[in-house]
């Protein structure tokens, strides 16, 4: 068996912060990471970066907004098969998924790894939350296709939904608010109701743990913050998640992003 790290990190712009993606990847040995908020278009990716750091990548995306990439270790995986930059069936041009058939490079069954960046929606009822739960059931519908061709299946990235009340440093204040609403929580159950499980609560965690904090008002100082970047993993993958964890170090970078990496071990 291999034992492989699997991570997921809104990057908050890849111009300002490559240096910082290229130093964890390298500290954390991670082997496959979806990263959102690129904010690039694919022209100026640097793909060259990644490939002398011994990684391949996918990725798409658009100026000042938006954007998703995949990487992969050469070392760890094949070069990835049957890639997506796109969801099947959305008209839009909005760069926020992206997927590839992931082969460990040692041998063992294939994983697709997909990385969502999930819109905003910025106020409940209004027409940029319609426009989310619009787009997560299309998601909802895609994975189900997914899933008839594999199993083995791992959904990472920025949800933009905390799944419960322990996912929020204050629920009272947070009740019925974006992020936190009833509907946008309904729609995240119905994507577990797939038959995915969010790989964080497989474990026993620290209480008050969160992967995103408001530039504004000392909010990671304080640990004002919510836990919205996801790892979700299939049941065919569930009992060999080995540790899932929020890796908090890079938020206290210089020009930091305002999310953490999540991340889990798997053993294939």
């Amino acid at each position: 068996m291999t034992r492989l790290r699997f991570a997921s990190w809104n990057v908050n712009s890849l111009k300002v912060r490559l240096p910082q993606v290229l130093d964890w990847l390298e500290r954390s040995g991670t082997d496959a990471l979806v990263m959102q908020e690129t904010k690039l278009t694919d022209d100026a990716f640097p793909v060259e970066a990644f490939s002398e750091a011994g990684f391949d990548a996918a990725f798409t995306g658009q100026k000042t907004y938006n954007g998703v990439a995949l990487v992969t270790r050469r070392k760890s995986f094949l070069k990835p098969e049957s890639v997506e930059l796109a969801l099947p069936g959305w008209a839009d041009d909005q760069k926020r998924f992206v997927s590839a058939l992931l082969h460990p490079a040692a041998g063992g069954e294939s994983v697709r790894f997909c990385g969502a960046y999930f819109p905003n929606g910025q106020v409940p009822g209004g027409s940029k939350y319609l426009y989310k739960l619009d787009w997560i059931a299309v998601l909802e519908r895609h994975l189900r296709e997914l899933f008839s061709e594999n199993s083995r299946l791992i959904l990472g990235g920025d949800f933009n939904i905390a799944p419960a009340d322990a996912d929020v440093w204050n629920p009272a204040e947070w009740t019925d608010k974006i992020l936190c609403s009833a509907p946008e929580r309904a729609a995240l159950k119905r994507l577990l109701g797939l038959g995915l499980s969010d790989s964080f609560r497989l474990f026993a965690q620290p209480a008050a743990s969160f992967s995103w904090w408001d530039y504004r008002r000392s909010g990671f100082e304080k640990n004002h913050g919510l836990r919205i970047d996801l790892l979700l993993v299939s049941d065919a993958l569930r009992g060999q998640v080995q540790e899932a964890s929020i890796d908090t170090r890079p938020r206290g970078n210089a020009q930091p992003s305002d999310h953490a990496p999540v991340q889990i071990v798997l053993e294939v």
